[in-house]
């Protein structure tokens, strides 16, 4: 088995949270006074993402144990794709896991899941010992939400974290796109790009995170399918300092020999990154669109049985209930 992940390179939502538990001044019951106190390293700071967030009620974020968590007994979905699980659990060799999981406290060190479990399945697989996670002591999902939303405003996120984040508040915590743009002053357009740089192979987005490929030039390589050319292409886009117009003009006309065929050979995969970002924005949640050899797919997320009825009745406005 693979040794732990590599980290360093950004923990998404974990760049949002304190890292320590919040003192309340109130009802104690509400602020979780059964749950036990930050491990030393964490209250001391360790990783700590400065003084610029606003504090999080009843949340704060740290490193644990993978073996002190057990998935929560009602967890609905019972069903993981296998093939979906081992991508996860290359990407989080490849890069680390940037999409903290959700727990909260059951005992001095005991751990239930709450939200992530697909995550924390792919983190064991991968070999890790310790887990990114946000250790939530109350029962308010909103306000935790809401907190995270407002930190976005206040802490200077890498590409790679900023896209996990996003992707993270749209998967667990039922956000639109729409409530994210108008939340963090974005358009929808920039949010989707910014998803995008997920789909980037994991060397790549070792190098966006460590910060020596820039956004730009990240979205730029998100046209080359090929992931080998697209790490090779991100390689001398380093080695010779070539700028984003540079590179795009090089994505555009090929590498000489077999690059140049390698960059054309699916000239058809663009435009369904694109269809997926429309039926995203016109639904207002994450739509990917899969294409095989002999058939595609389309998948639509929703959040709740609500954001289910919505969706429906967007793609069929003229039938009601």
């Amino acid at each position: 088995m693979s040794g732990p992940a590599k980290r360093g390179l950004g923990r998404g939502l974990g760049s949002l949270i304190p890292t320590a538990p919040v003192e309340s001044t109130g009802d104690p019951a509400a602020a979780g006074s059964s749950a036990p106190a930050a491990p030393a390293s964490v209250a001391a700071g360790e990783g700590g993402t400065g003084t610029s967030l606003a504090p999080v009620d009843g949340a704060y974020f740290a490193e644990l144990p993978i073996g002190q968590i057990v998935p929560n007994a009602v967890q609905p979905r019972q069903v993981f794709d296998e093939e979906a699980l081992a991508e996860l659990v290359h990407s989080i060799r490849e890069v680390g896991l940037l999409q903290p999981i959700v727990v909260r406290a059951r005992g001095p060190e005991s751990y239930e899941l709450i939200m992530g479990e697909r995550r924390w399945r792919a983190s064991q697989e991968a070999g890790l010992t310790a887990i990114p996670a946000i250790v939530r002591q109350t029962e308010d999902v909103d306000m935790l939400r809401d907190a995270l939303l407002e930190n976005l405003h206040r802490s200077q996120l890498n590409p790679l974290e900023e896209a996990s984040a996003y992707a993270q508040l749209l998967e667990d915590f039922g956000c639109t796109h729409d409530e994210l743009a108008q939340r963090i002053g974005r358009s929808r357009p920039q949010i989707s790009n910014t998803l995008r740089l997920l789909r980037l192979t994991p060397a790549v987005q070792r190098r966006v995170a460590a910060g020596v490929l820039s956004a730009g030039h990240a979205r730029a390589l998100l046209a080359i399918e090929d992931p080998d050319l697209q790490d090779r292409l991100a390689q001398r886009v380093i080695a010779e300092g070539i700028s984003v117009r540079g590179l795009e003009e090089i994505v555009a006309v090929g590498e000489p020999g077999r690059a140049a065929r390698q960059v054309r050979r699916k000239p058809v995969a663009p435009g369904l990154a694109e269809l997926a970002d429309r039926l995203g924005d016109r639904f207002e949640t994450r739509v990917k669109v899969d294409l095989g050899q002999r058939k595609g797919k389309i998948t639509v997320e929703f959040a709740s049985l609500d954001d289910l009825r919505r969706i429906v009745a967007l793609m069929d406005p003229d039938k009601t209930d």
